[in-house]
């Protein structure tokens, strides 16, 4: 089975009330054909992060907005999309209760986030009843980067930098304020899924491990109690239309086969055969592969 780990569709109204997105991204039954012509039996549909709820008023608003319009999606073609719902980071008190209707009550499947919020990441303490209820529950957490006010937004805005360097180092800085919390440690059983690689985390394995070894040593840093590669090789990452062949590398090594999902990225990138063309040109067994291209994720998802 050939899953699509990372595609994104939004509703119009938050199409209209954003910047950037057109209505490209809201075209599902264009989404369907290119599925059946590339052989991709489901997709995920994943919040990509938008601007949205700075004219609509409230992230809460655009939560409610896009889980009611996935669930319309999902209950139209339930053999061909896994929803991703997004939860009002604005509202701590309604994140579980919205998580709660989305699974239950619509039909979702895994949660939405973004590396962070207006400076705030997740680890703050507001995701710890998110975190247990996805671990009781197994329910995955899809994490795409932030693309308002990412970190390095303050001092470069830059219509090229920003997406290329910001938005990556936000996931980066996400994945490791997650480690330095001890809630990858603590939550063992989140299956949290970083798109785009994990930002930087796979090129900066042996760094982390020497530098807080390093550092250890002078009690400069606290006990993890492992060392950093140990915890990042129980995350998982997407590969988000990347076909580089380098970037495979560093995740193999650092995560092995089992914990990268094939992604496209759909509709921000459209080289869908390319995509899958990449994983199937690595250097690795028919059964890593097919893993890589929807095994894993089937497993995750128990489908």
């Amino acid at each position: 089975m050939l899953i699509d780990a990372h595609s994104h569709w939004l509703p119009l109204d938050i199409i209209t009330n954003a910047h950037f997105f057109h209505k490209g991204w809201g075209e599902i039954e264009t989404q369907l054909k290119v599925m059946d012509e590339a052989g991709i039996d489901r997709a995920v549909l994943s919040y990509p992060t938008t601007d949205a709820h700075l004219k609509l008023g409230s992230i809460s608003q655009v939560a409610h907005i896009y889980n009611d319009n996935v669930a319309k999606i999902l209950k139209a073609y339930p053999e061909r999309f896994i929803g991703a719902a997004i939860l009002p980071v604005d509202n701590s008190y309604d994140m579980l209760e919205e998580l709660r209707r989305a699974i239950n009550e619509l039909g979702f499947k895994a949660i939405s986030l973004g590396s962070s919020y207006n400076g705030i990441y997740l680890d703050d303490k507001m995701f710890l009843p998110i975190y247990k209820e996805a671990q009781e529950k197994n329910i995955p957490v899809f994490v795409h980067a932030q693309i308002v006010n990412p970190i390095g937004f303050e001092r470069v805005k830059d219509p090229l930098l920003t997406p290329v360097v910001e938005y990556v180092f936000d996931t980066t800085i996400s994945i490791g304020k997650l480690l330095m919390s001890d809630i990858l440690r603590q939550y063992p059983k989140v299956k949290f899924i970083f798109a785009h690689f994990g930002g930087a985390i796979c090129y900066l394995k042996q760094r982390f491990d020497t530098t807080y070894q390093m550092l250890r040593e002078m009690n400069f840093v606290k006990d993890l109690q492992g060392l950093p590669s140990d915890y990042f090789k129980n995350i998982y990452v997407d590969t988000s239309g990347d076909t580089t062949k380098a970037n495979f590398l560093l995740a193999l090594e650092l995560m092995g086969p089992e914990h990268i999902l094939w992604g496209s990225d759909w509709p921000a990138k459209q080289d869908i055969a390319n995509g899958i063309k990449a994983v199937s040109d690595l250097d690795i067994s028919q059964e890593d592969k097919q893993n890589i291209l929807g095994g894993n994720l089937e497993k995750l998802f128990v489908l």
